[in-house]
């Protein structure tokens, strides 16, 4: 399909809180490699930077970061850019007023150095601080609670509210959570977005938190979306239903994935990641990619069955 002159809001906005952002933005976790801990397997750090800044003058308001995500810098002492938002800041500071930082707090790592473990509520404060030095910014846009196994969520996000309270925050939102744990955050203070797994070939165990989202006028976030199946390991993952409407359209599968994640409903931000320049024309572009209702119906399908 045409991917010139098409912007990231040619697929619309929605909300973050005050904040109005076109549905198409970006995802950081891949920007400098295929997994998010691949630390050589991206290109140059000009390049990168040059698609950051493509970005947002492709109409892309909305980054989602983390200040955890290393990059192919990390294993280069001498570098003073060894994570995503110090890429980031590099790129794009003194940052457009429009542009929404989304970043994520609450994953750590154990004394083996084994990732995904929740920190204690009074470490919270500190990876905010983290993100506000890396990002360089007296304040942080939208902070997403990443939690690991929790049935309540309710001291880690009260310790976040906390923060929002002392002006180190601006907006809340919740990753990673089971249903229940949404209304569990909203007692403690308001929550303006949800991130979970969500993609074409994923199945549909979140169906009824976007359900519930669109409800409640919250901006739901997939991740995972593009790498479905393949998750850590990035990538679009290839699929026979997907490839034959990616053909009839002239697209790619990426683009057929972000169409369908839009299709979804309004409230549903896309926020495919790369590092390279050709292929976030293409992402932006997918905002433009309209698929019949035959092919919706069998990508729906297709869901349920992989």
């Amino acid at each position: 399909m045409p991917t010139h002159a098409i912007t990231a809001a040619v697929a619309g906005t929605w909300t973050l809180g005050d904040r109005t952002v076109n549905r198409i933005g970006f995802g950081a976790k891949r920007l400098t490699g295929t997994g998010p801990f691949d630390l050589g397997a991206a290109g140059d750090r000009d390049r990168v930077i040059g698609v950051l800044r493509r970005a947002v003058e492709l109409g892309v308001n909305h980054i989602d970061t983390a200040a955890f995500y290393p990059t192919y810098a990390y294993t280069q002492p001498e570098s003073d850019l060894r994570w995503a938002n110090e890429l980031i800041h590099r790129a794009l500071a003194p940052y457009p007023d429009d542009l929404v930082i989304t970043t994520k707090v609450g994953p750590g790592h154990d004394a083996s150095g084994e990732w995904h473990v929740l920190v204690r509520p009074d470490q919270l404060r500190g990876q905010v601080e983290e993100n506000l030095r890396a990002l360089g910014r007296d304040h942080l846009d939208v902070v997403n609670l990443r939690q690991y196994r929790l049935d309540s969520m309710a001291e880690h996000f009260g310790a976040l509210a906390e923060l929002r309270d002392a002006g180190l925050i601006r907006h809340l939102g919740v990753s990673n959570i089971r249903p229940h744990q949404l209304a569990q955050a909203q007692e403690i203070a308001p929550v303006v977005c949800v991130q979970n797994r969500y993609g074409v070939g994923f199945g549909r165990v979140n169906d009824e938190l976007l359900r519930t989202c669109g409800q409640q006028g919250l901006a739901f976030v997939p991740f995972f979306a593009l790498a479905a199946t393949g998750r850590e390991a990035g990538g679009v993952v290839d699929n026979d239903a997907v490839l034959a409407i990616a053909r009839s359209h002239g697209a790619t599968p990426a683009q057929v994935r972000i169409a369908w994640t839009l299709s979804r409903g309004s409230h549903v931000l896309a926020i495919p990641g790369t590092g390279n320049p050709e292929h976030l024309v293409e992402n932006i572009a997918a905002g433009a990619l309209r698929l019949t209702a035959g092919e919706l119906a069998g990508l729906d399908e297709m869901t349920d069955l992989e």
